[in-house]
């Protein structure tokens, strides 16, 4: 049975006192399991504390990811974070596509699809992001917006696409306070299981996440969908008390 991954997006928050607090927290929480049980876990850092985390989570079953990658391997782009810069700090997941980089840095879905396989190639697991704005929502764009997005980084991929992390965060759920039903994130992750279905045949093993606010309240439910595989979370990523019981709903 595939194993569930929860993975805590701290988006532009930290410090190091913070982060070596919230991570000696979490190994605590941890530490009861085996090294090879349950869920999988990694936490998506500000790049300035890749070092001091992957020091932190050395031996433990926390993975490191980091929250964005440059499309380009080398050379002039001031501020890009490159795949080889990250895999010499044991990164093993990124996110790609977040609707933060969507909506404030104006990555398309060519760049989203470029980052992916840069990604790939270099042997780190992209989470690859895709969600839909309350407009298109309501507009009843949900499903076209989320498999036009997919369908960039998977035309991209070709057979690679079953080493993906897919990530449903609806844009209006995120840092909102609001979260699709239960029902609702299921009816979107099953359209990205059909679309992956059409690519390969090994679409079950792809791990579906929810990212739109979920928390200690909801993940649970959200949890027991059967295309939900996890969680891409937030706000509740930041406090070890509300992460650790997510990741005990995934267990």
């Amino acid at each position: 049975m595939k194993k569930k991954l929860i993975v805590g997006n701290w988006k532009m928050n930290g410090s190091l006192a913070a982060n070596a607090a919230l991570i000696a927290a979490l190994k605590d929480g941890l530490a009861a399991q085996a090294a090879d049980a349950g869920c999988g876990v990694a936490v998506a850092v500000p790049a300035p504390y890749l070092a001091q985390v992957q020091a932190l989570v050395e031996g433990s079953r926390i993975a490191l990811a980091s929250q964005d990658v440059s499309q380009h391997a080398v050379g002039a782009y001031t501020g890009e974070t490159s795949v080889e810069m990250l895999r010499e700090f044991g990164v093993r997941y990124t996110l790609v596509g977040h609707s933060e980089r969507r909506q404030y840095h104006g990555e398309t879905d060519a760049v989203v699809a470029a980052k992916a396989q840069r990604a790939l190639a270099a042997g780190i697991t992209p989470i690859v992001c895709v969600g839909e704005t309350l407009a298109e929502r309501e507009t009843g764009e949900t499903e076209n917006v989320v498999k036009r997005q997919l369908a960039a980084v998977v035309h991209a991929v070709g057979h690679c696409v079953t080493e993906l992390v897919v990530a449903y965060e609806p844009v209006w759920a995120i840092g909102t306070g609001r979260t699709a039903t239960p029902e609702q994130a299921q009816e979107v992750h099953a359209v990205l299981r059909a679309q992956l279905a059409a690519a390969t045949t090994h679409a079950q093993d792809i791990a579906l996440l929810y990212g739109g606010s979920m928390n200690a309240a909801n993940a649970a439910q959200l949890l027991a969908q059967p295309d939900i595989d996890g969680g891409l979370v937030g706000g509740a990523a930041l406090k070890a008390a509300d992460f650790l019981q997510i990741i005990a709903a995934a267990d």
